[in-house]
């Protein structure tokens, strides 16, 4: 019974030596061509002989010709090798003026509401064929489907990223207290006793991070008069436009509801720590150029 060889019993430089011998035709030429010494090359000829039980070249007056079998793998082997040296050499480009591939960035609903006018309105500009899909960071296994490449890129507070992932920074920002404009606290310093005194509309937005200031105002005691929560952030604005109700918000989501919902936002009267805006992206496609080019686009418009 003839033995299938696996790859694992050969050592591809073997192949190597091979592949130059049948371009040169002489353990000399073939040796400098590696930048190895002739009994090296020699020595190299002996182990694949043994291996393959068969002579492969033979010394004649006009250099080491290759038996029939050397000549049956000649073509076979010079294309694997020259397949492997492609792809290591393979670099993907990524050309976003003519790009139609889609991006796919987990993000929060605040998120949603801060980032994406600004960054479509600079891709369209920048690279019109691209399309761009959100999911929700709490929505999916975000580690499992980031390193698989389905989601691209992740912006937040995300604590549950960390081994695997690159991370930069994008910004630091503050809570603000906010409420629509002619609330009964409009129009002074909103104290903490007023502060805890007002009604309160509190967006969990689990697994977020945001989850850690309600930890904070806990563990410090401060007790709020909670009559409303909600999953989410989206809709805060619409509840306090029309009711008296109050709401700690992250800063930056607070000046895109003020205009709109006609909102005010003052100094929060608790000092609550900073977090941070991060963005995310795994291991695996660090070097990749399109995800590198979405990740500079995204550093030059929103960091710090």
């Amino acid at each position: 019974m003839v033995r299938t060889m696996e790859l694992k019993d050969i050592d591809l430089n073997l192949l190597v030596v091979f592949h130059q011998l049948l371009m040169e035709r002489k353990v000399s030429a073939a040796a400098e061509k590696l930048g190895l010494t002739q009994p090296a090359v020699s020595n190299a000829l002996n182990r694949l002989r043994k291996l393959l039980g068969d002579d492969l070249f033979l010394r004649t007056t006009r250099g080491m010709e290759p038996t029939p079998y050397a000549r049956q793998l000649a073509g076979p082997i010079a294309d694997a090798l020259g397949a492997i040296r492609d792809t290591l050499n393979f670099r993907s480009t990524f050309d976003p003026a003519t790009s139609k591939r889609t991006f796919t960035i987990g993000m929060t609903d605040i998120g949603e509401i801060y980032f994406l006018p600004r960054l479509i309105e600079r891709t369209a500009r920048l690279a019109p064929g691209i399309s761009i899909n959100t999911v929700r960071n709490t929505a999916v296994n975000l580690r499992d489907e980031m390193e698989l490449g389905h989601v691209d890129l992740a912006i937040g507070l995300l604590p549950q990223l960390k081994t695997g992932f690159f991370q930069r920074r994008l910004f630091t920002q503050q809570y603000v207290c906010m409420f629509r404009r002619g609330h009964p606290l409009d129009g002074r310093k909103l104290t903490l006793e007023a502060f805890c005194k007002a009604d309160h509309v509190v967006a969990v937005s689990a697994g977020t991070g945001h989850g850690l200031v309600d930890d904070f105002m806990r563990k410090k005691g401060i007790e709020r008069n909670i009559r409303l929560t909600v999953p989410h952030f989206v809709a805060v604005g619409h509840i306090l436009q029309s009711t008296d109700m109050i709401a700690t918000v992250p800063e930056r989501y607070a000046a895109e509801c003020l205009k709109p919902f006609s909102l005010k936002a003052v100094s929060h009267p608790v000092a609550l720590p900073r977090i941070s805006i991060n963005l995310f992206w795994h291991a695996k496609f660090h070097r990749e150029p399109s995800n590198q080019w979405l990740r500079t686009l995204i550093f030059d418009v929103f960091a710090d």
